[in-house]
């Protein structure tokens, strides 16, 4: 049974607690912390997403489009379905020649409570460019354009989604070089936006993201292509989630120092370029809330920070719950064997807050 990582308190008693596994790896396969079964092949959903945009960029593509640092952000992310996503998106597919009926990723609303209401307010229903994943979409369609070779490009994307599409094999090739794992016999599950996602071990995925981190183990191109969309996240914070998601929040607070990403079911990865580390983990009931804090308390540990970026990240890993009435009535936070391992490996000595129990809430 994997560790209690998060324990979620309430009038100084522990209320609820999210267990899982995380995997901090340096590029040469080290594992730096590992707790819980980093072993087990996991479902990485969007964690991976700039595994698989690294194909855009390594191949040309991005290049020959013209792609900025928004469009490659997008590429990336899991957005929010603001109006500046969407007409990202829509701009990416423009530049290929096409518009969003070749998008294979499905409609949904955003994942912007504002940016929903304004769409229904105008009597507008969801299409797949407000789908948090259309900019990675919109990137294998233009990655489908530079492999067509000239033929019509509509023809040729269709059915990208699936895993024997060039577009796919790109993709599934570009996964097995960073996370040094042969996925032809792994499970194979179909992600919310239809393309498939392989069951990776924790250790693998912390591994690919410590090469993405500092191109060591990646083929020239692929770490070429990695320090652009690093550079690219950095420089766009907005387009890699949205209005106050944490991914969005930690990029524009650290830039290229901490890359990372959320994946659904409580998956994260993240690279650490400074200290040349990548960071996998995976909490068993699927709570996003509980796999923000881990990070969180992750960057703490292993990212340096200054004393006002300690203090926002300090706000992340230690979150206060109030009721409807603004009222503090607990705190989400890291559980104390999560926080004496990865203290003892932090560069300060200390992470987090005390335990919740006798804090007398």
């Amino acid at each position: 049974m994997n560790p209690v990582l998060i324990e979620v308190c309430r009038g100084g008693a522990v209320e609820s607690v999210h267990r899982g596994a995380l995997a901090v790896v340096s590029a040469g396969g080290e594992h730096v912390l590992a707790l819980g079964d980093v072993s087990r092949p996991v479902l990485p959903r969007s964690a991976v997403k700039l595994l698989q945009a690294l194909p855009l960029v390594e191949s040309g593509a991005a290049a020959a489009l013209g792609l900025g640092d928004e469009e490659l952000a997008l590429a990336c992310s899991s957005h929010s379905g603001e109006p500046a996503h969407v007409a990202t998106a829509a701009a990416m597919l423009a530049r290929a020649g096409v518009g969003a009926e070749v998008l294979e990723c499905g409609a949904h609303w955003p994942l912007d409570e504002a940016a929903g209401r304004e769409l229904a307010a105008r009597g507008e229903a969801p299409g797949a460019l407000h789908n948090n994943c259309s900019g990675k979409h919109a990137g294998f369609v233009c990655l489908a354009h530079h492999l067509a070779g000239g033929r019509e490009l509509p023809a040729y994307a269709r059915g990208y989604v699936e895993a024997g599409h060039p577009v796919m094999r790109e993709v599934t090739a570009a996964l097995e070089a960073a996370t040094g794992r042969e996925l032809s016999t792994a499970v194979l599950g179909i992600d919310g936006c239809s393309i498939p996602t392989f069951a990776i071990p924790l250790e693998h995925l912390a591994l690919a993201f410590a090469r993405v981190a500092t191109g060591t183990g990646l083929r020239d191109g692929q770490a070429e292509a990695a320090r652009r969309l690093l550079s690219a996240a950095a420089r766009a914070p907005f387009m890699t989630a949205g209005s106050g998601r944490f991914d969005t929040r930690v990029l524009d607070l650290l830039g290229e120092r901490a890359y990372c990403k959320v994946g659904a079911e409580g998956m994260y990865c993240a690279a650490f370029p400074e200290s040349g580390l990548g960071v996998a983990l995976k909490i068993d009931d699927g709570a996003t809330r509980a796999a923000e804090v881990v990070l969180a308390a992750l960057i703490e540990a292993f990212v340096p920070l200054d004393e006002r970026e300690a203090q926002v990240v300090r706000g992340l890993a230690d979150v206060p719950l109030r009721n409807w009435n603004g009222r503090e009535v607990g705190a989400l936070r890291p559980a104390a064997g999560f926080r004496e391992a990865a203290a003892a490996l932090s560069r300060e000595g200390a992470l987090g807050a005390p335990p919740c129990e006798g804090r007398g809430r």
